[in-house]
């Protein structure tokens, strides 16, 4: 950070449900940065937000907000159906703007929002933090530093619990969610194209809505968020992504694992353990006929960020990125995670949540256009 004694960035923050308010608390720890706003339609969450920043100004519409002259940056954390109406006037500003994940819920939607944020100088950051989790960042770099030499194989498994209730039940919705694999799972499909460095072109899935809120119903409605899902992704390089999505798995104890598989060699994260281990395959020998290998071993390491000083849900993560979106508008530089990765991330959900109705894989180019 070279200028961030020099100024104090005001922040508005537009959604103030339970994602906004983890994003205030990691700016109240942040430094550099005060929450100067906060807007969100519904009285009971502007209040647990204005518990946390008692000084900010409350509105009940974002373009109140926009219009205060009270803010440099605004976090857009609303239902993810309200996300390409609100970045349509966010984007007219020259306000810095970040986004929570996913950038919208149709490939439309992407596209309006990627055209208004091309045509704008001020930086628009995508909220997809997975990739700053201390152990993912580690396996990232690590990967791309030769050490499990050419990638051919990624995977993903997270077994955890149900989606929690939100506002007005929006997140039971797929209408309204974009479907869980747009939801949940566009942090994992950035996370594949980001350690292979090249998006899929083909997208195979099965999934089903087989345990969770099945007997939920709401204005007559069902709930229709599928629960578990199993998505394949092809890439042009021959390398394979995996996504293993289960949440009706409470009882997991390392819920998310990363694992990238090369010609020499495995890097794998776990959370919440932090560990990252690592083996080459030379270590190991050259395996008999009978599959027994020679008598290698691994390397086991925890990795955290003793920088960080707020851990949150999401390991640190969102602490993490906050500080470096902070650093990019200060030093004027570019955004590290983009609209471009906003888009790709919704594109290869709605492409899989497709190959499970139609049966069907589906190409990306299908869904982008």
């Amino acid at each position: 950070m070279d200028k961030a004694a020099q100024k104090v960035l005001r922040y508005g923050i537009i959604g103030a449900g339970s994602m906004g308010r983890e994003h205030i608390e990691n700016l109240k720890v942040m430094g550099g940065v005060v929450v100067s706003a906060i807007s969100d339609p519904h009285e009971p969450s502007r209040a647990a937000a204005l518990q946390l920043a008692p000084d900010a100004q409350t509105f009940t519409n974002h373009a109140a907000l926009l219009a205060s002259g009270l803010v440099d940056v605004v976090v857009i954390a609303t239902p993810n159906d309200t996300h390409a109406e609100i970045l349509h006037d966010c984007l007219a500003t020259e306000i810095a703007v970040f986004v929570e994940k996913p950038l919208a819920t149709t490939i439309q939607d992407c596209k309006d929002i990627l055209k208004w944020g091309n045509a704008r100088a001020a930086i628009t950051w995508m909220g997809l933090e997975y990739r700053f989790m201390p152990p993912i960042n580690e396996v990232l770099q690590r990967a791309s530093a030769g050490e499990v030499g050419k990638i051919h194989h990624v995977s993903i498994r997270e077994h955890r619990q149900p989606f929690y209730p939100k506002v007005d039940n929006w997140n039971r919705f797929t209408e309204r969610t974009g479907g869980t694999l747009v939801e949940k799972c566009c942090h994992y499909f950035n996370l594949m194209d980001l350690v292979l460095g090249e998006h899929p072109t083909k997208i195979y899935a099965s999934g089903a809505q087989d345990v969770n809120f099945l007997d939920e119903v709401y204005d007559g409605r069902q709930a229709d968020m599928l629960d578990n899902a199993f998505v394949v992704l092809d890439y042009a390089s021959g390398a394979r992504g995996m996504l293993d999505l289960c949440m009706f798995g409470e009882g997991s104890f390392e819920k998310e694992i990363f694992t990238v598989v090369g010609d020499k060699g495995k890097l794998e994260s776990s959370l919440p353990s932090h560990e990252v281990r690592y083996s080459k395959r030379s270590d190991w020998g050259v395996a008999s006929k009978w599959g027994d290998g020679g008598h290698g071993g691994s390397e086991v390491k925890t990795v955290l960020d003793l920088n960080v000083k707020y851990l949150g849900h999401h390991f640190g993560a969102s602490y993490i990125e906050h500080v470096k979106f902070r650093d990019a508008i200060l030093n004027g530089t570019p955004a590290e995670v983009t609209l471009e990765d906003g888009v790709t991330s919704v594109a290869v959900g709605l492409a899989a949540h497709k190959s499970i109705e139609s049966g069907r894989a589906v190409a990306l180019s299908e869904i982008l256009g």
